[in-house]
């Protein structure tokens, strides 16, 4: 079982980063998985029949003392880490123009501290095992988009990709940013309702994930743009 790789993923229990768990579960990898919902997370683990190879961690992504101790956590319980997927994230679905800064703070710190924190908890135990970090950005990393500060966080973390994976390929660790187009998820539900026109599964990007995660050893996938079709921007 030690020889069995062993992933974190941050807001794991729903959406893209719950997806992602359960393929790489079904792929004979451990996962561990944070939230901070306990009752999500029980939920969670419950729907898939409490399997040994998950463990399930309470912790805020932006706060780097959660952040450290589920690293921590990870390591006790599974004895490696492999790879760290930065999924927990947030959106106000407003405009520096016209919305309300009361939520922007804590989007800011979850969507780009929050990586920060996992790649500098993580990175020891990642030289360790020459294993991977995963940062779940966005196309609005990539699209401007009028006043939209989710978008302006979204490059934030294209940004920290490639800064991060020009210090730690020296140490045998791959990065990949996955960036999506609209992907049905809870993430719409602050906006009342999903955008219009065709939207990816959170398996469909889940595909897209774990294929970069399992690439061959000395392979470094980096950049990953996945739109539905018919999204053209």
């Amino acid at each position: 079982m030690t020889e069995t790789p062993v992933a974190l993923i941050t807001g794991g229990g729903s959406g893209i980063g719950a997806a992602v768990a359960r393929q790489l579960l079904d792929a004979g990898h451990r996962v561990a998985v944070t939230g901070r919902g306990a009752d999500r997370l029980r939920a969670f683990a419950a729907e898939l029949g409490d399997p040994e190879g998950l463990l399930t961690l309470v912790g805020n992504a932006a706060e780097y003392g959660d952040v450290r101790a589920a690293v921590e956590a990870t390591l006790k319980t599974f004895g490696r880490l492999d790879t760290v997927v930065a999924n927990a994230g947030s959106a106000t679905h407003d405009t520096v123009a016209e919305g309300d800064p009361a939520g922007w703070a804590e989007m800011v710190l979850t969507n780009v501290l929050g990586p920060a924190l996992l790649i500098r908890a993580s990175v020891e135990a990642l030289r360790e095992s020459r294993g991977r970090i995963v940062l779940i950005g966005s196309v609005a990393g990539f699209v401007n988009t009028p006043g939209n500060l989710y978008g302006a966080t979204k490059w934030a973390v294209t940004g920290l990709a490639e800064n991060t994976r020009r210090q730690v390929t020296e140490f045998g660790i791959g990065v990949t940013l996955v960036a999506p187009g609209r992907v049905e998820t809870p993430f719409w539900d602050g906006n009342g309702s999903l955008p219009p026109g065709l939207l990816l599964t959170a398996d469909q990007l889940a595909d897209s994930v774990v294929w970069a995660i399992r690439q061959p050893a000395g392979v470094d996938v980096n950049t990953l743009v996945v739109r539905p079709l018919g999204q053209p921007n």
